[in-house]
């Protein structure tokens, strides 16, 4: 169906109020990035959930790296958006005598451990389903070759228990689009179980304008009906990526994670199993949740607030001063509601 069709049938649709959720942080750019909320009337209404991998990890985490850092001899190295997320004592790029390597891949960690034997590097493992088979592979390669001086610091957090936290919540979500990297990885027959088991629909989509258009028209479609769409088929299987879920099911195994903004939620995250426990870096017992008098990421993340009702957004919070994490990544719901929707 065409662009336009997709937008025109929406648009006429005048009945009870539905709310969506996307739970994928790519899934929130696009959506305000293509102007999408603009498109649809009123009586459909978009809401971003726990998609953002740096937005749900609790203050706890933040001070173990913040710990790390400052420890002598020791490096933590990570992706630029962490080290601007605050802990219950600040953040990593401002920490007094914190030592911190920013890359882009995974694997520079290796090369940083390897040509610097003296130091500790530990690296800190954020991330869904999506990114679990690259830190897997990561352990594989520090084993394989030897490297002594590389450790992982994770926070890896799996969709499934999430989503049946928000369903069971106060929230009234009608239909929820699928992380589409995740279903790559967890292939769409998951989130077919649990459409049956929330009675709920779900859609996995693209990140296009026509992909998410359409899966919300499905959800429009079929709301109070356990259903599920596939509208990313060239990336998405019933089945998943077999490889990948096995290299994963190696090294890592489930656990109860801590969410920010919704609790510990059981069987919601993943963790080094006892075998490969020498390469942690101490990652158990990160419960804390300290979120800031004012900030409503904990709110936002879970679907229970809309940024602008953060009586900070845009004010003491914005992209170049961020207070809360969601305003902090680029996957997060408040810096894109800053930075497309106008506020």
């Amino acid at each position: 169906m065409k662009t336009a069709d997709l937008i025109a049938i929406l648009s006429a649709y005048n009945g009870r109020l539905l709310t969506f959720m996307e739970v994928c942080g790519t899934h929130t750019a696009a959506i305000s990035e293509c102007g999408i909320p603009s498109l649809l009337p009123p009586t459909i209404r978009l809401i971003s959930g726990p998609g953002c991998p740096v937005c749900v990890t609790v203050s706890a985490y933040i001070d173990r790296l913040i710990e790390l850092a400052t420890t002598e001899n020791t490096c933590v190295v990570s992706f630029g958006d962490l080290l601007r997320v605050k802990g219950s004592r600040g953040d990593l790029r401002s920490a007094v005598g914190a030592r911190v390597e920013m890359i882009y891949t995974p694997f520079k960690a290796l090369e940083l451990a390897e040509s610097d034997p003296d130091t500790t590097f530990v690296f800190a493992a954020v991330g869904f389903e999506t990114t679990a088979p690259i830190y897997a592979l990561l352990a594989e390669q520090i084993i394989a070759r030897g490297i002594k001086n590389l450790k992982l610091l994770t926070a890896l957090k799996t969709m499934p228990a999430v989503i049946r936290t928000l369903c069971a919540g106060e929230n009234a979500i009608d239909g929820f689009i699928a992380p589409g990297h995740v279903a790559t990885v967890t292939g769409s027959a998951l989130f077919g179980k649990l459409a049956r088991e929330t009675g709920k629909p779900f859609a996995v989509a693209g990140f296009t304008a026509p992909s998410l258009l359409a899966a919300i028209l499905a959800l429009t479609r079929s709301a109070g009906k356990a259903s599920l769409f596939n509208f990313y088929p060239s990336a998405v299987t019933e089945e998943g990526n077999a490889e990948a879920l096995t290299r994963v099911d190696r090294y890592f195994e489930p656990c109860t994670a801590s969410w920010r903004g919704l609790g510990a939620i059981p069987h919601s995250g993943l963790r080094l199993r006892d075998e490969f426990a020498h390469l942690d870096a101490g990652s158990h017992g990160l419960t804390e949740d300290h979120i800031p008098a004012g900030c409503h990421c904990g709110e936002v993340i879970a679907g229970r607030s809309r940024p602008c009702d953060c009586p900070m957004f845009g004010k003491d919070c914005t992209p170049e001063s961020p207070f809360g994490a969601c305003m902090v990544s680029m996957e997060g719901a408040c810096y894109h509601h800053f930075i497309n929707d106008k506020h």
